[in-house]
């Protein structure tokens, strides 16, 4: 099947340990790779403060990861992450090669 890159940034609620948010972190992982995709890289980038309120949060933990997956993958991870009551906001982008 043909597999693209993707790369996801998601914002995990600020009141989370970093724990929790490691294991958020880990979910998604697992999602993308029992699809049949395979994760670059996944990692916590900072906690921040957000420019506004965002139903209620006005911090988050920014997660950005980086995936090789199928068509159909993303829109499962962006389905469950749309339904998680831990992310704040989540986009996919496919990530394009800029050639040299």
């Amino acid at each position: 099947m043909n597999q693209k890159k993707y790369e996801a940034l998601y914002i995990v609620a600020g009141n989370l340990s970093d724990e929790d948010v490691q294991k958020i972190a880990d979910q998604f992982k697992a999602v993308v790779e029992k699809n049949g995709g395979t994760v670059e890289s996944a990692g916590k980038w900072d906690k921040r403060k957000l420019a506004y309120e965002i139903d209620g949060h006005r911090d988050g933990n920014y997660i950005l990861m980086h995936f090789e997956a199928p068509a159909p993958v993303p829109a499962e991870l962006s389905r469950l992450m749309r339904i998680s009551d831990d992310i704040v906001r989540h986009r996919i982008f496919i990530r394009e090669e800029v050639p040299a």
